[in-house]
């Protein structure tokens, strides 16, 4: 089983360089050609809403994409450093602005449309990407992405 893993800073521009290195591996792990553009697609939703998260909960950690080759198939994992939903006793989806502090100017100011954004990327990876999971817990958030390999085609 082979393994490469990348981690890079919460910057939009690296996505890119995620997404370019996510393709090379699965070529060389043997994805089919046809689903490489699924590959760079998801993986680049995957890291962006990481970057997101990343930047709007105020968190300088690396995202960090592991990419694993088995015996039959390939998979990618993104993960992110932002804890889970309940993970800190909030409610996902719920602000209460009655009892908010003020935010301050080291703070990242909370984005609305933050929650609708993440949905749209998980809603995305979902229709790329045939066996998706997506985790999360106190130490952050993980989605699974996996891919069959071809089988390699023994010439006589």
């Amino acid at each position: 089983m082979a393994t490469v893993e990348l981690r890079f800073s919460a910057q939009p521009e690296h996505v890119r360089t995620a997404r370019l290195v996510a393709a090379a591996v699965a070529r060389r792990a043997g994805v089919d050609e046809a689903v490489l553009d699924e590959v760079r697609l998801a993986v680049g939703e995957a890291c962006s809403r990481a970057v997101g998260l990343h930047r709007s909960h105020g968190i300088t950690a690396p995202v960090t994409v592991v990419l694993i080759e088995d015996e039959k198939s390939f998979s990618i994992e993104v993960g992110d450093e932002v804890p889970g939903p309940g993970a800190d006793g909030s409610v996902p989806g719920v602000s209460d602005h009655r009892d908010a502090a003020p935010v301050g100017p080291d703070e990242p100011e909370p984005e609305p449309e933050a929650d609708g954004e993440d949905e749209m990327g998980l809603a995305v990876i979902s229709g790329l990407v045939d066996d998706v999971e997506v985790r999360s817990g106190a130490d952050g958030g993980v989605i699974r992405m996996s891919w069959p390999k071809t089988p390699a085609t023994v010439l006589p």
